[in-house]
C-alpha cells in the first residue's frame, strides 16, 4: 500500500481543522498529541511516519509561525525539599498534555478525560458534554439484539442476572432494537451522501471481490456506482419486504484500497424475515453489528466503548461511520481476553459438548461459563478478586485453572461455615455409652473465629464415620481407625477405640463396636476424624441424595492442540470429570445453613449461595436440582419434613500441598 506525500498533506490539513483551536491555544506544546492524532487518521494507517511528521511540522509552522518565547520550556531550579513534599506536582505531571491519549496508546490508566476525543465538528463535543455533565459517569448494559434469528429473551435475562450476581447494577439496560427507526433513517442519509449502496451480490461474490481465498486484488462490484436515487428506491423496497433473504443488502461505500478488511464495503443492512423478540414482525430488514454498534454508542453518549482485542481492526471503521454521518464519535477501547486452561470457551464448541452429552447444559459446573461456575458454588467475590489481581491488559492471557481455584479456596476459607460429613458411611456403636445417650455439643462455624458464630450438634451412642477413615487391616502409616486403634472424634471430649468389627455373611463390614475412652489420663490421640450422629429427633443425619465431585473437563491444558487428532478437542474430554457419591451423610448444621438461606434469599433460586466446607473433604454448595418442597422460608413448615431431595456440588477441594496456606 503506497500513500503519497500529497495524500498525507491533504489528510493532515483536514485533521488540523478539527483541532485548530487546541493547536492555537497550546502552540508547540500540542505537538505530541497533534502528531499522534495525525498518525491515527485511517487513511494514513500505512503512510510513511516521516512523511506524516514532515506534514505536521509544516502545518504547525504555517498556523503558528516560528517558535518564540511562548514556546520556551522553562526548567525550574531544583529545590531541596523534605521527602514528604516531593509529590506535590504529581497531579500536574499527569495533566492531559503529558499523558498519551488512549486513542493511540490504548492503556486503561490513560483513558481520555471528558472532551478529550476529537470530533469532526466541535459542536458535537459541546452537545455531548452538555448531555453528560462531563463527570460522575455511568455504565450501561446494552444488548445488541440486531439478529432476530439468534436472540431469545431467556439469554438476555440470564446475562442481566449474571451481571448483577457479579455485583454490578447497570445504570440502564438498553437495546439496539430501540433505535431501529433512527438507524434506518441514518442509513437513508448515508445513501444520500453517496456512502452506501444496495448490492445484490451473494456472499461468495462479495468474498471474491475482496480478493477471494487467494487474497488477490480487490475489485468493486457492479452495484457500487449505481445512482443514489436507485439505491434509495431499492432500500425502500428492501424495507417493504420486496426482496427475499440473501437477494439484497445495503453496503457502506468505504475504501476498497485500504489494507484493513473492515473498510471493504461492510454490509449495513440485510433482509431477515424472522420474528424479533422485541419488535415482532415490524421489520424485515435488520442492521448489522458493524453498522449498529458505533451509532448506538453515539446515541447513548458513550465516552468509552469497551470491547475485546479482536475488534481492534474495527476501530477505524467505527470512527469512519460516525464521521461519515457527522454524529458524536465515542472512543473504542480494546482489552485482552482472559482464558483459563483445561477448558473450552467457544460458544460453538460448548454447544457441541452439550449436544453430544459430554456435559449437562451450558451451566454444567465443569464448564467455565459464568452460569456454570456460579452453579459450582464459586463466589462472585472470588472471581472479582482473581480478575482484579490480574489487571486489564491489551494482550490475551491464559491462566492456569489452579490459580483461580486458589482464589476460590482462599475466599471460602474465610467465609464458609464448617460442617462434618461422611461418604460411604460406616456405623460405629459406642458400647460403653448407655442406650439413649445424648449430648448437645456447641461447635464453632469456623475454628478459632468466634465472629463466624456457632451451632449445636447431637452426640449419641451411635455415630457414622467416613468409610475412608477405617481399615480392617492396620498399617503403620495409617493413623485413623482400625481394630484395636484409637482416634479422636472432632469436637468430642474423649476419643474412641475400635474393639470389634461386625460383618455380614459376605464379609462386608456392617458396623464397628467401639469404646469411649473417658478414663482420666487417657493419652491424647494423634488423629481426629469427622463423624455424624444418629439422632432422629434432631434430624440427624441429613441424608444427601447425591454429591457431585467435579474434576477437569479436559485432560490437557489446551484441548485445542488436539485439532489434528481424530475427534479433535472432543478426544481430550476427561471421562472421569464427574463422579457421584450416593448415600453421604451430613450433620445437622446443614439445616441451619438452609434455613438462613430460605429466610434471606429473595429469588429462592440461588441454591449455590448455600456454601460450606465439609471438614477434611472440600468446599461444597447446594445444587439447583435439590428439592426443598414447600418450605422456602414459610412459617410453620418444618424444613426437615419439607425437603425432598438434596444434591451437593463440590466447588473446590481442600488444599493438599504442604507448601501452601493451611485450610482450617
Amino acid at each position: 500500500v503506497v500513500v503519497s506525500k500529497e495524500e498525507v498533506n491533504k489528510a493532515v490539513n483536514a485533521y488540523t481543522e478539527t483541532v485548530k483551536d487546541k493547536l492555537i491555544k497550546d502552540r508547540y506544546k500540542f505537538f505530541g498529541l497533534f502528531f499522534a492524532g495525525a498518525k491515527n487518521i485511517p487513511s494514513l494507517k500505512w503512510a510513511n511516519g516521516g512523511d506524516v511528521k514532515e506534514a505536521v511540522d509544516a502545518k504547525m509552522l504555517e498556523v503558528l509561525g516560528p517558535k518564540d518565547e511562548r514556546d520556551v520550556v522553562v526548567k525550574k531550579k531544583k529545590e531541596t525539599k523534605p521527602e514528604a513534599k516531593v509529590e506535590t506536582k504529581v497531579e500536574e505531571t499527569y495533566s492531559v498534555l503529558h499523558v498519551p491519549d488512549m486513542f493511540f496508546e490504548g492503556e486503561l490508566a490513560k483513558l481520555h478525560k471528558p472532551g478529550g476525543n476529537p470530533q469532526i465538528k466541535p459542536e458535537l463535543m459541546a452537545a455531548h458534554l452538555k448531555a453528560t455533565g462531563a463527570h460522575n459517569g455511568i455504565c450501561n448494559l446494552r444488548f445488541d439484539d440486531t439478529n432476530p434469528e439468534a436472540e431469545e429473551e431467556r439469554y438476555f435475562t440470564s446475562i442481566l442476572e449474571i451481571v448483577k450476581w457479579l455485583g454490578f447494577t447497570p445504570h440502564e439496560v438498553t437495546y439496539s432494537s430501540t433505535h431501529f427507526q433512527r438507524l434506518y433513517e441514518l442509513a437513508v442519509e448515508l445513501i444520500h451522501k453517496d456512502k452506501a449502496y444496495v448490492c445484490h451480490c451473494t456472499g461468495e461474490e462479495i468474498q471474491m471481490h475482496r480478493g477471494g481465498p487467494e487474497r488477490g486484488p480487490r475489485t468493486a462490484c457492479v452495484h457500487r456506482d449505481r445512482p443514489i436515487k436507485e439505491s434509495l428506491e431499492l432500500f425502500e423496497k428492501m424495507k417493504n419486504g420486496g426482496f427475499e433473504e440473501g437477494k439484497a443488502t445495503l453496503r457502506m461505500k468505504m475504501d476498497l484500497e485500504n489494507g484493513n478488511p473492515q473498510f471493504w464495503d461492510l454490509v449495513a443492512y440485510r433482509v431477515l424475515k424472522a420474528h424479533h423478540h422485541r419488535t415482532g414482525s415490524e421489520w424485515v430488514i435488520y442492521p448489522t453489528y458493524d453498522y449498529t454498534h458505533c451509532l448506538v454508542d453515539s446515541f447513548e453518549n458513550i465516552t468509552h466503548s469497551l470491547c475485546t482485542v479482536e475488534f481492534t481492526q474495527s476501530r477505524p471503521s467505527y470512527y469512519w461511520l460516525c464521521d461519515a454521518l457527522e454524529v458524536y464519535k465515542p472512543v473504542q477501547w480494546e482489552y485482552g481476553r482472559l482464558n483459563i486452561t483445561n477448558t473450552i470457551l467457544s460458544k460453538r464448541k460448548i454447544a457441541e459438548l452439550v449436544k453430544k452429552g459430554h456435559v449437562f447444559d451450558w451451566d454444567d459446573p465443569r464448564l467455565f461459563t459464568l452460569p456454570a461456575i456460579r452453579r459450582r458454588g464459586v463466589p462472585p467475590q472470588a472471581i472479582n478478586n482473581f480478575v482484579h489481581t490480574l489487571g486489564v491488559t491489551k494482550s490475551d492471557t491464559v491462566i492456569e485453572v489452579s490459580k483461580l481455584d486458589a482464589f476460590v479456596r482462599d475466599y471460602l476459607n474465610e467465609t464458609a461455615p464448617r460442617l462434618m460429613g461422611v461418604f460411604n458411611p460406616i456405623k460405629v456403636v459406642i458400647e460403653n455409652l448407655p442406650v439413649g445417650h445424648e449430648e448437645l455439643l456447641t461447635v464453632q462455624n469456623k475454628p478459632r473465629d468466634p465472629s463466624m458464630g456457632e451451632h449445636t450438634v447431637p452426640f449419641t451412642r451411635e455415630v457414622w464415620i467416613d468409610g475412608s477413615d477405617f481399615r480392617e487391616v492396620d498399617d503403620k502409616d495409617f493413623f485413623r481407625l482400625a481394630p484395636g486403634k484409637t482416634v479422636g472424634l472432632l469436637n468430642v471430649p474423649c476419643p474412641i477405640t475400635c474393639t470389634k468389627v461386625v460383618k455380614d455373611a459376605s464379609g462386608k463390614v456392617l458396623e464397628l463396636i467401639a469404646r469411649y475412652e473417658d478414663a482420666p489420663g487417657f493419652k491424647r490421640p494423634k488423629t481426629y476424624i469427622q463423624w455424624v450422629a444418629e439422632s432422629p429427633k434432631h434430624g440427624s443425619p441429613v441424608r444427601v441424595d447425591e454429591v457431585r465431585l467435579f474434576d477437569r473437563l479436559f485432560n490437557h491444558a489446551n484441548p485445542q492442540d488436539k485439532r489434528e487428532v481424530p475427534g479433535g478437542y472432543l478426544s481430550d474430554v476427561n471421562a472421569q470429570s464427574l463422579s457421584i457419591e450416593k448415600g453421604a451423610l451430613v450433620e445437622v448444621g446443614l439445616w441451619d445453613i438452609m434455613d438462613r438461606w430460605a429466610k434471606s434469599s429473595e429469588s429462592k433460586t440461588d441454591f449455590e449461595a448455600m456454601r460450606f466446607q465439609l471438614t477434611r473433604i472440600g468446599y461444597f454448595c447446594v445444587d439447583k436440582e435439590s428439592d426443598l418442597g414447600d418450605f422456602a422460608g414459610k412459617t410453620g413448615v418444618s424444613l426437615k419434613d419439607a425437603v425432598k431431595k438434596i444434591v451437593l456440588n463440590r466447588t473446590v477441594s481442600l488444599q493438599v500441598s504442604s507448601t501452601l496456606k493451611k485450610q482450617d
